[in-house]
């Protein structure tokens, strides 16, 4: 029996982060960034308007004081759009109207804006006086010329991505969300909404896990259900290689001879099929399929047309296989497998540095028992605050699994492998789900 720490470990020597891709602004979002991005000038490139009004010489206006500041008329000698090409030379004693972005008049030192004015074209009554630098955006603000803006490993969002088009970037570095098939093997699954007939269940596995790939920000497509004949598995595998830089197989992994996802998997590549010390859980596949494999057996597998190059594979897979997972047919089995396995793959391969969920410790509200030899995984709500503690209350009966007491909960609390026995009182490290 192999260790979740065992597992986990071989899971993460082999996700490496998919390669990166020079991609326009908009496909950029979401994604991490693979480079840094220096300014290449300031930002601005030289003192604006920080508002719509008038350019002058505070020493013209008056500046503030501990007395009343008189008003002042002056003269409206120029206008100063925002798309004008050069600063103009201020006059002393006159007003230049210029738009909030447009160059600074040499000589001016602040801008009045127009609500202190009475909004005169040939001449301004300001009032109240100004300071100078008052409403004046310097040079480089916003960045200094050769200063890094966005460093690498940066997850993109809006405010990134304005940073970048404001440095003139029209496209990115980075490294793109991982392409996820996720397959649902098994004669007796039927799509929901599909009429049902003895001995037949409801498809959860699939939909359930293609929601929780995206909830890591990769894409998933969803296959199946997929029946367990060997030669129409070996098949959809094919052809879905091609388009993924992960696989998710679920279902088809017991020992008995109706399944199927081990003999077909295991010839394939590094596959490997063990009963992990967890519950839920237990029987799991990790591996990768390898380019020759692929194609001595007929598969055209990532290293095929359409594929992206250097998928995400590191040690315990050859350059260009596509990692697979092949989790527990249960969905809360499947879901928790994901949790504990999957999403820290899929975050390594998206270029993530934080690849595991949040988590806190909380206070036991009541006591059960735990299987000795596996590490347990609870759904379970936690309720509290940094300042006064957390408490943690099971779903349902643990141990028993149950796709309701997962829906209701926001945490995962995890008991050790050594714990027979969770008293109340005690303290459990607990995974948050919410996001």
């Amino acid at each position: 029996m192999r260790s979740v720490s065992d597992q986990l470990a071989a899971v993460l020597a082999a996700a490496r982060p998919v390669s990166p891709l020079d991609v326009v602004l908009a496909d950029a979002d979401g994604c991490i960034l693979a480079e840094d991005v220096t300014a290449p000038q300031d930002v601005p490139a030289w003192a604006v308007a920080g508002c719509d009004g008038y350019a002058v010489r505070s020493a013209d206006v008056g500046t503030r004081g501990p007395g009343a500041v008189p008003d002042t008329t002056l003269p409206v000698v120029h206008d100063a759009p925002v798309t004008a090409t050069a600063a103009m030379r201020h006059v002393p004693g006159t007003a230049i109207l210029v738009a909030a972005g447009a160059p600074m008049p040499h000589g001016a030192d602040c801008v009045v804006p127009v609500e202190q004015t009475d909004r005169g074209r040939a001449q301004v009554l300001v009032r109240g006086g100004a300071e100078p630098g008052e409403h004046i955006r310097p040079a480089g603000q916003d960045a200094p010329a050769g200063e890094v803006v966005l460093h690498a490993g940066t997850r993109l969002a809006s405010r990134h991505l304005a940073v970048a088009a404001a440095m003139g970037r029209g496209r990115l570095r980075v490294h793109p969300a991982p392409r996820v098939v996720v397959v649902s093997v098994g004669d007796e699954l039927v799509e929901p909404g599909r009429p049902r007939r003895d001995g037949t269940t409801f498809d959860a596995d699939g939909h359930a896990l293609a929601a929780a790939v995206k909830g890591t920000g990769a894409s998933a497509v969803r296959v199946g259900p997929v029946s367990d004949d060997r030669a129409h598995l070996r098949e959809v595998l094919a052809d879905q290689l091609v388009r993924a830089d992960l696989l998710v197989i679920t279902g088809g992994l017991s020992a008995g001879p109706w399944d199927t996802v081990t003999d077909v998997l295991a010839p394939l590549g590094t596959v490997r099929f063990d009963q992990v010390a967890m519950t839920p859980g237990r029987r799991q596949g990790f591996g990768t399929v390898r380019a020759a494999d692929e194609e001595a057996d007929g598969f055209v597998g990532a290293s095929g047309a359409g594929a992206r190059d250097g998928l995400g594979v590191g040690d315990e897979g050859s350059p260009g296989g596509v990692p697979v997972f092949a989790l527990p047919g249960h969905p809360v089995a499947a879901l928790i497998s994901f949790e504990v396995f999957v999403r820290p793959a899929l975050r390594a391969m998206a270029g993530h540095a934080d690849l595991f969920r949040p988590s806190l410790r909380a206070a036991v509200t009541r006591p059960w028992a735990s299987p000795a030899g596996r590490r347990e995984f609870v759904p379970a709500t936690v309720t509290g605050s940094p300042s006064q503690g957390y408490v943690v209350t099971p779903v349902g009966e643990p141990g028993q699994v149950s796709l309701r007491a997962l829906a209701g909960a926001n945490a995962l609390a995890v008991v050790g492998e050594d714990t027979t026995l969770v008293r109340a009182g005690d303290s459990l490290a607990c995974l948050v789900l919410e996001d």
